[in-house]
């Protein structure tokens, strides 16, 4: 039975090069998506083997989408794709329960490797990975810290997005109300009184790219 696949990047041209790698390689993709959300909603109705994340994607970032995804399809493991080295997005990555972490600029035969290990339970780390952040993770330390419950990284992507509170309360099927409450509360927490002050911090977070 061919490895199952959900595939998410917002990028088509990208989606697409992938999606004919894998298929070539006898890979069975069963759902594209051009943002976590979309991602989200393709594994619950298909339970895949592994999901392909882009770590920056509109709506629900690649981190958070597998945040649900592992909540939602316990089976499905997800593989981050991403040009981001940097050690708190793996520590992150590793923290959640991502299994693959994958330098989109090595080569397609590292992403081939990637899913067979890890729809075989295995774990697969980019060459280049920093020991020191796995280390961390495997001594249960944690340099990072992570402030916000997984809500609220949603809403401060969707904020640093440029999305009205209206628009993120349809995004999220909340109220208005709700979608301000978690504001305040992010503004609290973060101690940033301003949404551009909210923009920069999810920058700095790689919760939206620059």
């Amino acid at each position: 039975m061919p490895i199952r696949v959900v595939l998410a990047d917002d990028h088509i041209i990208v989606r697409q090069g992938i999606k004919t790698l894998l298929e070539r390689e006898g890979i069975l993709v069963v759902g594209e998506a051009a943002d976590g959300k979309q991602a989200l909603q393709w594994v619950r109705d298909h339970n895949p083997d592994v999901a392909v994340l882009d770590l920056s994607m509109p709506v629900l970032n690649g981190l958070d989408a597998a945040r649900e995804i592992l909540k939602a399809s316990p089976r499905t493991h997800p593989i981050l794709l991403t040009m981001y080295t940097e050690d708190h997005y793996v520590l992150e990555a590793l923290r959640i329960g991502i299994r693959g972490y994958v330098i989109k600029n090595h080569s397609r035969e590292e992403l081939l490797q990637a899913i067979t290990q890890v729809a075989r339970g295995e774990l697969y780390l980019s060459p280049g990975i920093s020991k020191v952040v796995v280390q961390a993770y495997l001594s249960k330390t944690d340099p990072f810290d992570e402030p916000l419950s997984g809500r609220e990284r949603q809403v401060l992507q969707l904020i640093a997005e440029g999305n009205t509170s209206k628009k993120i309360a349809a995004l999220l099927c909340v109220s208005a109300k709700t979608v301000e409450t978690h504001r305040t509360r992010l503004m609290d927490k973060l101690n940033i009184h301003t949404t551009a002050g909210l923009v920069r911090y999810a920058i700095r977070r790689g919760i939206i790219q620059a």
